[in-house]
């Protein structure tokens, strides 16, 4: 089929740098090339910047956050009458969306243990995902272990579930010498370091690393680059005890995180569960080797 019109959820491109938001612009921007006999009409919130392409177009999310995104963006849909609504984010909206739907189901780890994410969760968690994984027509899973936990905790019928593993973007690659000892100056990275990049959060298992790297006789520094999410005080106070050759790079612009990956001798990445955990996959693209837990889709 032809010139299909794709009604797409752009929530995640409010945060760009993050998971759903970097996996949003780059299908996006695969399928503007792949598939230019589409046309892409893209949802975004408010204040969200938006790329220029051929054949994609943006609007507004309407602004109240419940019976905006469930009730008027649904009619929105409607009225719009694309041939397929994608859910890039993995959700639907609980009201009827009025074509085929397809969602992009990236981690259900907070349905295996609660106790590794805040006590109190949205409406999303409880209400929304779960609706969407029994009414989406066709559920796309980012690994086995993810449709593995759709089939198992939502009863989803595999016949509707395809498994389509994250790839990377083209920036993701080995870089020259010039090039790292650029990057190296400019961002202040030690000559020899372990990398984690993830958010600093009980899932990540980053404690274990800690006491790991402090056991180490040759140690190189140990370099974490994320933001702080929840239940982290156990770790910053770990971190803050264990010196300066620990390194926390916070706000780091995406463009940069090619070359951080090239430097490191070595990617450590020891969380608990993952639905596909990416920066493994980053880091080899890029030629690093990786350490993994024995875990999940890891």
């Amino acid at each position: 089929m032809t010139g299909l019109h794709v009604a797409v959820d752009g929530v995640g491109l409010a945060r760009p740098w993050a998971g759903v938001g970097v996996y949003t612009t780059q299908v996006l921007r695969a399928m503007a090339v792949e598939r230019p006999d589409c046309r892409f009409t893209v949802f975004v919130p408010d204040g969200v910047g938006t790329e220029t392409a051929r054949a994609v177009s943006y609007r507004r999310l309407p602004a109240l956050p419940f019976a905006g995104r469930h009730m008027q963006w649904p009619a929105r849909l409607r009225r719009l009458r694309p041939d397929v609504f994608f859910g890039a984010a993995g959700a639907l909206p609980l009201m009827d969306v009025g074509s085929p739907a397809v969602i992009t189901v990236h981690d259900l780890a907070i349905y295996r243990n609660a106790g590794w994410f805040p006590r109190r969760q949205p409406l999303s968690t409880r209400w929304v995902v779960p609706s969407s994984l029994r009414r989406a027509d066709r559920v796309i899973a980012v690994s086995n272990n993810t449709a593995r936990d759709a089939e198992e905790l939502f009863g989803v019928d595999p016949a509707r579930i395809t498994v389509v593993p994250h790839g990377v973007s083209a920036g993701l690659r080995p870089m020259s010498g010039d090039e790292l000892a650029s990057a190296r100056e400019r961002l202040h990275l030690p000559e020899r370091f372990i990398l984690f990049v993830g958010t600093i959060e009980p899932r990540k298992n980053l404690l274990t690393l800690l006491e790991a790297w402090a056991m180490l006789r040759d140690r190189p520094d140990l370099v974490i680059v994320g933001g702080w999410g929840w239940n982290y005080e156990a770790i910053r106070d770990r971190i803050s005890r264990l010196g300066d050759r620990v390194h926390h790079l916070d706000a780091l612009e995406p463009s940069h995180l090619p070359a951080v990956y090239n430097l490191a001798k070595v990617l450590a990445h020891p969380a608990w569960y993952e639905g596909f955990g990416l920066p493994p996959l980053e880091a080899m693209a890029c030629g690093t080797p990786v350490v993994v837990s024995d875990s999940s889709s890891l």
